[in-house]
């Protein structure tokens, strides 16, 4: 069985956190640059927080990266991992419904499913 592909949070949170031990900085001294709060930018590195866009900026910002330069690391660091298969969900048992999405509970959510189908 082939290992699942990680998560794109846990991508960005392991490229965030190896530049900031490369560059010898702490936690604290990112977060003030980065105008992040300290167990934020902590949850954001460990993969547990999907970052904005304008936040992922301000922290690679704050590391003298580019977001451009961020998201080819991204990619290196995925390549290298060796992954093949993307996580999937299935919804249907979140949902407990035989149907393979929830009931719509607005029109909008009716044009959604509609489209998603």
């Amino acid at each position: 069985m082939e290992t699942p592909e990680p998560l794109l949070r846990e991508l960005i949170g392991g490229v965030l956190r190896a530049e900031r031990h490369r560059q010898g900085r702490t936690l604290a001294q990112v977060a003030t640059a980065s105008g992040v709060s300290m167990q934020h930018l902590s949850d954001v590195e460990r993969g547990r927080k999907d970052p904005s866009s304008e936040l992922l900026a301000a922290i690679a910002g704050a590391l003298g990266l580019g977001v451009l330069d961020l998201t080819r690391r991204i990619t290196e660091a995925s390549a290298d991992t060796g992954t093949a298969r993307p996580r999937v969900l299935e919804l249907r048992s979140l949902y407990r419904s035989p149907a393979p999405f929830p009931p719509a509970r607005h029109r909008g959510a009716t044009a959604a499913v509609r489209l998603a189908a």
